[in-house]
């Protein structure tokens, strides 16, 4: 069975916000090597928890 969604009635409350790879890179510094290795796994776009949970960063000691 389906149902008619209307625009107004959605709230944004469950929406997942999806990140462009290579913008998910810039942003939280990653190698282009890392970046190259989030393409290939995820695709050009994802979400942000996909990201999160498979993006690996190197340490930054001193």
């Amino acid at each position: 069975m389906t149902t008619h969604l209307k625009l107004e009635e959605l709230n944004n409350q469950g929406l997942k916000k999806v990140w462009s790879v290579a913008e998910f890179a810039k942003h939280y510094r990653l190698h282009r090597e890392e970046e190259a290795r989030l393409l290939k796994l995820l695709g050009p776009f994802a979400s942000q928890q996909e990201l999160l949970m498979n993006a690996t960063r190197a340490p930054r000691f001193r």
